[in-house]
């Protein structure tokens, strides 16, 4: 019969020569499975007498547990290694600096209202909001722009699968002017208001979205005139772009909403814009038909509203020339405002 001895020394030999489990695992068949030395011993053990079944059994039982603490000495071996490769190749240097994860930020076109509100703020005007699914009489009716009037044809434009209580579609609010009928009907004079907000009109092409930013502002008292419009728009508009080299006219215009209705134009009188007029806003004293929808006596009351688009304004201030910009969501672009 083969020398016991040998058999372990040739195992242990087989499974250090392993180099994966699959190998050491037909390294083990040759010697604990069905047709491996130690199993063959065995199965001869029936053809020797009593006490001879009685010493071989028990040598064999100590070669095969060797044998077996062996095969679980390698596995192991190969688990450790196999985990030592793993963390080699997902080993970190702790002295690299640490990643940065980028944060987000204000988009120009916020903080163009961002900047607009703390001016108007600071000479005691009150900034709300509203909704931006509005009723027919907010939008249109309540500032004199009755079903019909020519002047609805650019504004009456988008709506959405909702009915007022008269049973009249919901429109998208195609400015911000409806606030001031809003805001006019639950405030007590004198009323200083500004309302920015989205806005919504089919507009689109290279220099319009259908989906834009405005900015109404109205001060209502017993008498505030046209050269208060003057004074208080010139004003921001230095503030807003920070400069006194600039000049602003009014020229006459029409809006159903306000009587004088004026454009409003500036022009830089320096850098690389100058020279050239922009227009910047509609504007005027409001209607008497409106003061009346806000619940006051026109006979009483007066005062001037405007608005302004945030975007125009945007580009202006940061020397933006294509209105897309703001809405494509380039981090390139957006990066800029926020370093």
């Amino acid at each position: 019969m083969q020398d016991l001895s040998q058999i372990i020394a040739q195992a242990q030999s087989a499974f250090a020569e392993a180099q994966t489990p699959a190998a050491l695992e037909d390294a083990k068949a040759k010697f604990l499975g069905k047709t491996g030395s130690i199993t063959v011993l065995m199965k001869g053990l029936s053809k020797l007498t009593p006490q001879e079944k009685r010493e071989m059994g028990q040598a064999l039982g100590g070669a095969k547990r060797a044998i077996e603490q062996a095969l679980e000495a390698r596995r192991e071996e190969l688990a450790n290694e196999k985990l030592a490769a793993r963390l080699a190749a997902e080993a970190l240097d702790v002295t690299l600096p640490g990643r940065k994860y980028p944060q987000g930020g204000v988009h120009p076109v916020v903080m163009t209202q961002m900047r607009i509100e703390e001016i108007f703020r600071s000479i005691g005007f009150d900034v709300a909001d509203g909704p931006e699914i509005e009723t027919d009489w907010y939008s249109f009716t309540a500032l004199n722009n009755p079903p019909n009037h020519p002047a609805r044809s650019m504004q009456d434009t988008f709506y959405v699968d909702m009915k007022d209580e008269t049973g009249k579609l919901l429109p998208l609010r195609p400015h911000t002017s409806p606030m001031q009928v809003r805001y006019a009907r639950t405030h007590t004079p004198p009323i200083k208001v500004l309302a920015p907000g989205r806005t919504y009109r089919v507009d689109s092409d290279a220099t319009h979205s259908p989906m834009f930013h405005q900015v109404e502002g109205l001060w209502i008292d017993t008498d505030v005139s046209f050269s208060d419009l003057k004074g208080v728009y010139t004003d921001f508009l230095r503030q807003f772009f920070e400069t006194d080299e600039l000049k602003v006219r009014f020229r006459p215009s029409y809006f159903p909403f306000t009587e004088p209705s004026v454009e409003v134009d500036m022009m830089f009188t320096s850098g690389p814009k100058k020279g050239r007029w922009l227009e910047i806003s509609g504007a005027g004293e409001v209607h008497p038909n409106v003061v009346r929808n806000y619940g006051l006596d026109p006979e009483r009351y007066i005062g001037f509203a405007f608005g302004s688009g945030l975007e125009r304004l945007t580009m202006l201030r940061y020397g933006i020339d294509d209105l897309r910009l703001f809405f494509e969501g380039d981090l390139r672009f957006l990066k800029q405002f926020n370093r």
